[in-house]
């Protein structure tokens, strides 16, 4: 059986769901709330980490295993909060991408 918070994630890890969840949120134009959100509940993280395993069994079903597990150990650090503030601000910058119709 998987168990939460196994290893630390690894700093490739980490830069590929700090892009994931900047590359979503910038996609559905959810760039401020994000951001507010994030700046917000920065000092409380860590809290939010926790409570997402505490939640877990109702997370699991809608969003899977991986994807909580990772998450919320990803929130455990407030630089890596900071990071994806960074990164969020930063992918809101780019000019967006034109469909090839």
């Amino acid at each position: 059986m998987n168990e939460f918070w196994e290893r630390e994630l690894t700093e490739e890890e980490v830069e590929q769901l700090v892009e994931r969840a900047a590359n979503e949120v910038t996609r559905r134009g959810m760039t401020v709330p994000a951001v507010l959100f994030l700046e917000l509940h920065k000092p409380v993280a860590n809290v939010a980490a926790h409570a997402a395993l505490a939640f877990a069994p109702f997370l699991v079903p809608l969003f899977g295993f991986d994807a909580i597990n990772d998450y919320s150990r990803l929130l455990t650090k407030r630089v890596q909060v900071e990071r994806l503030i960074q990164r969020i601000e930063e992918a809101a910058m780019k000019p967006p991408k034109e469909d090839a119709a």
